[in-house]
């Protein structure tokens, strides 16, 4: 990833958390609380219309050492 490419994501994330100033709250209290091998982790999409789709996961060994590598990135 080039300089120019990290300067634009940094923008863009400064943008969403101004539009959107509780989704950082909400992601340094999950990493406050932990997460752990078992944890079950949702997400739910409704659009305009109402319409809603949803999934979830259990995280793994494998999915914490993801997490780990990513929070190195930092």
């Amino acid at each position: 990833m080039n300089i120019s490419a990290i300067w634009k994501l940094k923008s863009a994330w400064e943008q969403f958390t101004k539009e959107h100033p509780k989704f950082p709250l909400f992601l340094e209290a999950v990493q406050n609380t932990g997460i752990q091998e078992g944890t079950v982790i949702g997400i739910s999409v409704t659009d305009p219309e109402g319409k809603v789709i949803e999934t979830n996961i259990k995280v793994t060994a494998s999915d914490l050492e993801l997490y780990e590598t990513l929070k190195g990135l930092k």
